[in-house]
């Protein structure tokens, strides 16, 4: 079994998941061979793996790191809200529930079990497994059941590094408070903490550093500088996603819905530099300048078509089409593209029928049975590579798919509407694939280069394991992993 170490936080984004994947990759640098794990995740950007299930996107960015296929094991546990008081459970890759938050209280002890199996098999023959807690150890009244975080390093025997961010302030509070409000035997588990976030001279925190030593006697790891390029890595919190930069190029518009899900097809995007990719929140209408309005995918469509006219997004978007512009609809966004979606059998609320946005001659039929799978193709207009995933319930038909304008496996796969401007498809990660990247939108009439975009990833990570080892102590940590 392979040794292993927890990060856990002293609060919610104090970047754990970058630190993850930044020890991964400077692990493996060093020719060992290391995997990620998170017990219990939260989050709807999911990412489809190799073996068909679906994990936290932050867990498929630290396989990445790993230089190795993500694997549901990675997170045994997901859980994706689809309202603001309950949530759909993922156990090791596919669908168990949907819970309300007070009702998953009783679940959650149960799937201990699971995530102790995940954890096993995946330390089988591998060096190192670097674990991530969930939001913070110092919400001790979530410890009963917990598997997040202590209840899982007491239960599988893992030495735990908490990690604070200075960013943020209160930072001596925050580790020392930690300290203070955990019961002993969790207090004990940590061994070490580091800081995160930190701006300008870290020389000035020296005497921070000795404060938390002397009232927590935990080991120091570390002060960690601000790593601006973090923002380029795929984010997994669509709070995360700052528009870009404004420029003379083409703009495209993204209106951020309440339940936005698999935003990923933005990370390419965002990082071209002849794109300016502009998020656009609640209360504000889409702006007149968008030259492509994309809609996203949504863990509840019907509720986000709701959402999406409660803001007077339609109206903005039947204007943005009359002047000439855009529009993609990217799963749950293409599903609302459409005349109707049809939920039989309730399963996103209220069975009925719901009008959609118009612009695609298409209907949505909601079935129980999720699509999860990866796929590869082309795009029919050049010939160009493509490969994503699908991760929807329901079926999209209609007139308009006959100009369908992907084709995998031998299959069409799309719509658009009969002048062109209007399209959708189920497929995320499209906008990965360098070539039809370019393609796509020179023919939309932007001036797009062709860059590779997974090397731009690769060259992130491996400036992120530099900073790593340049600003935390590896050789401690390493050396605390049990």
């Amino acid at each position: 079994m392979a040794k292993s170490i927890m990060i856990q936080g002293a609060g919610s984004n104090v970047g754990k998941s970058m630190i993850v994947a930044g020890i991964c990759r400077a692990a493996v640098k060093r020719g060992l061979s290391v995997r990620p794990f998170k017990p219990q995740n939260m989050s709807n950007n999911a990412a489809v793996t190799a073996d068909g299930g679906e994990i936290g996107r932050a867990q498929a960015l630290q396989a990445l790191a790993c230089g190795v296929p993500a694997i549901t094991d990675m997170n045994p546990v997901l859980l994706k809200p689809e309202t603001d008081i309950g949530a759909q459970v993922i156990v090791q890759g596919q669908r168990l529930t949907t819970v309300k938050a007070r009702d998953y209280a009783k679940l959650k002890p149960t799937l201990m079990a699971s995530v102790l199996e995940s954890f096993q098999r995946l330390g089988q023959g591998v060096d190192l497994i670097v674990v991530e807690g969930a939001g913070s150890p110092a919400e001790t009244n979530l410890r009963v059941g917990d598997i997040a975080n202590m209840g899982f390093a007491e239960a599988a025997d893992v030495p735990v590094v908490l990690v604070g961010d200075i960013d943020r302030g209160g930072v001596i509070a925050q580790i020392v408070g930690t300290h203070v409000i955990l019961p002993k035997a969790d207090r004990d588990r940590i061994k070490a903490f580091a800081i995160n976030k930190f701006r300008g001279d870290a020389s000035l925190f020296n005497d921070g550093l000795s404060e938390i030593v002397t009232r927590t006697n935990w080991g120091n790891l570390g002060v960690i500088p601000w790593f601006a390029d973090a923002m380029k890595l795929p984010a997994e919190d669509a709070l995360d996603i700052i528009s870009t930069p404004a420029t003379t190029g083409f703009k495209i518009v993204v209106p951020q819905l309440s339940r936005i899900a698999n935003f990923d097809d933005l990370d390419p995007l965002r990082l071209d530099p002849n794109i300016s990719v502009h998020m656009v929140p609640a209360g504000q209408p889409l702006p007149l300048d968008a030259d492509l309005v994309l809609i996203p995918g949504s863990k509840s469509t019907i509720g986000d078509l709701a959402f999406f006219k409660a803001q007077g997004w339609d109206v903005d978007l039947a204007a943005h089409v009359r002047r000439g512009g855009h529009v993609l609809g990217i799963c749950g966004g293409y599903q609302m593209l459409g005349r109707e979606i049809h939920d039989p059998d309730g399963i996103e609320g209220q069975a009925g029928r719901h009008q959609g946005l118009g612009l695609l001659d298409v209907t949505t039929v909601m079935h129980p049975e999720k699509r999860l799978a990866q796929v590869s193709g082309t795009y029919t207009s050049t010939g160009d590579a493509i490969t994503g995933y699908e991760i929807h319930i329901g079926k999209t038909k209609g007139a308009d798919c006959a100009r369908a304008w992907l084709k995998l496996d031998g299959k069409m796969e799309g719509a658009a509407s009969e002048n062109g401007r209007i399209m959708g498809c189920y497929i995320h990660g499209l906008f990965s694939a360098d070539a039809f990247r370019a393609a796509f939108l020179r023919k939309l009439g932007a001036s797009s280069g062709v860059f590779n975009y997974d090397a731009r990833i690769e060259q992130v990570l491996d400036d992120l394991a530099a900073h790593i080892e340049a600003h935390m102590d590896m050789d401690k940590l390493l050396s605390l992993a049990k």
